[in-house]
């Protein structure tokens, strides 16, 4: 921009310092140069590029709920607000400051923003608000929430990945830049990530895969780098893959500057500018800040030299030489000065080729000069020998003086390439040699250099592809498991210091067939669409074979699609597919296959939707049962959506009593309707009836699905249970008993007993049981207990309360001073009696516990007595534990006793005798 055309901001410039205050992103952004000058000329700047960072509000302040399955993959959507800046993504779940944590099954794009969930489970359901953060300015908005929310028409079944987020099919990256690739996919179960190179090039270590594996990381991007990667999402029920490829490009670096110069007047000017980059870089110059025009023939610029013949006072100035390609471009600058007085120059060779031409130059700055050897100062000797070598010496005069330069001609042999130009055929992942044989002067080392397609290949790099297998005199190659990519022109350039020769030899690559193009779709009825296709290159191996695929919305990724003919060949381009779904959108691909291999899929073609039809899919288990009284409940599975052939679906209710003639029928207009309520005064209680359920859509009335018979909503309970007895059991245990009554009559069934208790305690048993024990109940406390029947009308009356009362509380205490015995095959236990306190149950005896150390669940044995012989196992540990037993349940239990391994090998309980065997230790717990 030009300082009159920014924004009505004043810029100010100080020392060649641009300040631009209070900046306008709609102004102000833009590229900016700044021009020098000075009385030698002007130079201009690198362009500088001004962004302004900014984040706006969200502008919808309200988002739908989004309704899924249980098991069904979901996305959901940020939509960032207009912003300028690199962005950061993160999604709250519910409240602030709970955030989604990202795993295996949940994944947040940092391209998109959005939210993928792989495979939804009850603990996602809730709001969700997408938080973005713009990492320049450090501003951050949230959007509106969405409510997750779960379907109430069954759980989603297993199904094979689908990958929703993708990396680029290609992808340029600059060199040194940090690349990451994101790939994620929804299923069930959950898929797994997994990244690769197909060229089986392993990763290096500073290649990063992130916690979820949906992220691949590639820092500090080298040529070496480059190329194709696969991400693929694989669980039980299948896998699927993508690929994309990663070029590298690199903007340009000067390897050669032009040079500050001083010429005289006549003289010749040659500049070389030479950059590296990636793809390569064009070339032009400016002279004072402005394009270098080429009008006079004495002034060429060719592959970046610039070459002014003539020089003039005028050629004086200030040059710059710029280098770009669609990356960046560079500077370099230089001054050229013409000087006016005369001067003697020679330049002279000195190595010569047998049988070549040597132009000896001696060479002057103005007609005022004499020659001593030829008219315009040159010695020439065509065809050389070894017989031309030696000794040369030039002498030029004027009127400022005598000059003379001497030089030695050596004279070599050339260097020849013995390899013939020819044309290699190979197939992928074969191994070829590229030969690249010399014969040449035995005084002069020769270096090999190899280009691919006119770009130097770099030995090392490239994945190990290429290989240099010649000796001292050949330059060989070998390409190991070659690959598509690789066909081309091979060049060898053979150089010395006194000569060079190069050889072409063209690689032609037999590979699977690229993707066909332009898939087309038309003449689409409810089941069948004609596809067609053009063939894409075959990879020098004639095509014999084709395959279509489809996919829908309801498909488990790409399927084989059936088609007519069935089998198509390598000359057919189009084929009826046929065995569609009526009303489905459908995508359609291509696959090609030669003797080589199946390559790449084609492009995914336009969406079409099959046409609409009566439907054809009746509801599947339908039943019902149930309700309030007076009602007819009827059930059914939904017809999922890919079987409903058309809009307006809808099922149609048709039922009448058991043995009756004419249907009743009812329209349910919900296409995930799952039940239908009829409900009328005169419908007897528990009576059947046929019922049956159809389907019908825009297009008329399907099939009815087959009859069954369900019966009406039943009447509660009318008796209660009698003979309800309550009996204590412990201190926290009653069991009340009861005579049931009749299980089924004509108007209702007996589906269980309600228990109540004083506190409003409801217990609930299911069939025909006559008693139930309640359980956690209070210690010495009176309970008023009822019963009532129920089933699914309601419950019945209650019947008379009983009371009872729980027993006293077991002992507090523990067994104190636990000692313990071991001979070589027993062990013998003691303890003190427990004593109760008055509130408490009498001790009644003790349960003994003991388990070896390594087992989970414990041997019991009971003894009234404070003692026990115990007979064990040889060669383990024991765990022991004792507790006082009395009516109102087990007390407290003692700490546990570690028991160290003893000897004796015999299995049986017993208690101790009079005598005692001899002790070997003893120890108090």
């Amino acid at each position: 921009q030009t300082l009159h055309s920014l924004s009505t901001n004043f810029p100010l410039i100080s020392g060649g310092n641009l300040r631009i205050s209070q900046l306008n992103k709609e102004e102000d952004a833009g590229i900016y140069q700044c021009l020098a000058s000075n009385s030698f000329g002007t130079i201009l700047s690198r362009e500088a590029s001004l962004h302004i960072a900014y984040l706006e509000e969200f502008k919808t302040q309200r988002r739908s709920p989004v309704s899924v399955r249980e098991g069904q993959g979901v996305v959901l959507l940020c939509g960032p607000p207009a912003h300028m800046g690199e962005l950061t993504y993160s999604w709250i779940f519910n409240e602030y400051p709970s955030f989604v944590k990202q795993d295996t099954r949940r994944f947040v794009s940092q391209k998109t923003g959005n939210l993928y969930i792989a495979k939804v489970e009850p603990s996602d359901v809730g709001n969700y608000t997408c938080v973005v953060t713009n990492t320049v300015t450090q501003s951050r908005v949230q959007g509106p929430p969405t409510s997750l929310v779960l379907r109430n028409d069954g759980i989603m079944g297993e199904y094979e990945p689908k990958i929703e987020v993708q990396f680029p099919e290609v992808l340029a990256v600059a060199k040194g830049l940090t690349v990451k690739l994101e790939c994620f996919a929804l299923g069930n179960p959950v898929p797994a990530i997994t990244w690769r190179r197909p060229d089986g090039v392993p990763f290096p270590r500073k290649v990063d895969v992130g916690k979820s594996s949906g992220v691949l990381e590639i820092p500090y991007f080298q040529q070496e780098d480059a190329g194709q990667y696969e991400c693929t999402a694989e669980n039980s029920r299948g896998k699927n893959t993508v690929k994309g490829r990663l070029s590298f490009y690199a903007s340009p670096h000067l390897v050669e500057k032009p040079q500050d110069v001083q010429k005289a007047i006549d003289e010749s000017l040659l500049w070389e500018c030479k950059a590296s980059a990636k793809p390569k870089p064009s070339y032009r110059w400016l002279k004072n800040g402005e394009p270098l025009e080429s009008f006079e023939d004495r002034i060429q610029v060719v592959n970046g030299a610039l070459s002014i013949s003539s020089l003039t006072l005028s050629d004086t100035g200030m040059y710059q030489c710029i280098a770009e390609n669609r990356h960046g471009r560079v500077f370099a600058n230089a001054e050229l000065r013409l000087l006016s007085f005369l001067y003697v120059q020679f330049c002279f060779c000195s190595v010569v080729l047998v049988g070549n031409l040597l132009t000896v130059l001696c060479k002057y700055d103005c007609s005022l000069l004499q020659v001593s050897v030829l008219d315009n100062g040159s010695l020439r000797i065509s065809n050389i020998t070894k017989q031309d070598a030696g000794l040369y010496t030039c002498v030029a005069r004027n009127q400022f003086g005598v000059a003379s330069s001497a030089g030695t001609l050596v004279v070599k042999e050339p260097t020849i390439i013995t390899s013939k130009a020819t044309q290699l055929d190979v197939t992928v992942g074969e191994s070829v040699v590229v030969p690249c044989q010399v014969s040449r002067d035995p005084s002069l080392d020769v270096k090999f250099t190899w280009f691919f397609n006119e770009q130097l290949i770099n030995f090392g790099s490239h994945g190990g592809y290429f290989e240099k297998v010649g000796g001292a005199s050949a330059g060989d190659i070998m390409i190991r498991n070659i690959q598509l990519r690789h066909a081309g022109r091979y060049t060898c350039a053979v150089q010395t210091k006194v000569d060079s020769a190069s050889i072409a030899t063209d690689v032609v690559v037999r590979g699977p067939p690229d993707p066909p193009l332009d898939i087309k779709v038309d003449e689409v009825t409810e089941t069948t669409s004609f596809v067609s296709w053009s063939p894409g290159p075959d990879n020098h191996s004639p095509v014999f074979a084709y395959n279509i695929q489809i996919r829908s919305p309801f498909s488990l990724g790409w399927q084989a699609a059936k088609t007519v003919p069935e089998s198509l060949g390598g000359q057919q381009l189009s084929a009826r597919v046929v065995e569609l779904s009526p009303w489905v959108e459908y995508e359609f691909r291509v696959l090609a296959t030669n003797s080589v291999g199946t390559g790449e899929p084609s492009k995914p073609s336009q969406k079409i939707r099959t046409k609409d039809t009566l439907p054809r899919t009746t509801p599947a288990r339908v039943s019902g049962g149930g309700g309030s009284r007076s009602e007819l409940v009827i059930t059914w599975e939904p017809v999922p959506e890919e079987l409903q052939c058309g809009p307006g679906f809808g099922y149609v209710v048709a039922f009448r009593p058991l043995g009756g003639q004419s249907w009743m029928q009812a329209a349910v207009t919900s296409p995930d309707a799952s039940r239908y309520i009829f409900k009328n005064e005169s419908i007897p209680p528990f009576s059947p009836f046929h019922v049956k359920v159809g389907v019908y859509n825009n297009k008329g009335e399907g099939l009815f699905g087959p009859v069954t018979t369900i019966y009406s909503a039943e009447e509660e309970p009318s008796r209660a249970p009698s003979r309800v007895r309550a009996k204590s059991l412990s201190a926290s245990e009653v069991e009340v008993s009861w005579k049931p009554l009749p299980w089924s009559t004509s108007r209702t069934r007996i589906m269980g007993y309600e228990v109540r208790t004083t506190q409003l305690n409801v217990m609930r048993t299911v069939g025909n049981r006559t008693s139930a024990v309640i359980r956690g109940l209070d210690p010495s406390s009176t309970y008023h207990i009822k019963l009532k029947a129920y089933n699914s009308a309601g419950v019945g009356p209650d019947s008379v309360v009983v009371n009872v009362t729980t027993k006293r509380p077991p002992p507090s205490q523990s067994p104190d001073k636990v000692t313990w015995n071991t001979t070589d095959s027993k062990l013998i236990l003691k303890w003190d009696h427990v004593k109760s306190l008055e509130n408490e149950s009498e001790v009644m005896g003790y349960k003994v516990m003991y388990k070896q150390s390594r087992q989970s669940r414990p041997s019991v044995v009971e003894t009234n007595s404070t003692s026990l012989e115990l007979s064990l196992p040889v060669d383990e540990d024991y765990i022991i534990q004792i507790k006082p037993v009395s009516e109102g349940g087990e007390g407290s239990s003692s700490k546990q006793i570690t028991i160290p391994r003893i000897a004796g090998l015999i299995l049986s309980l017993q208690s101790p005798g009079v005598d005692m065997p001899p002790c070997l230790f003893e120890r108090r717990s």
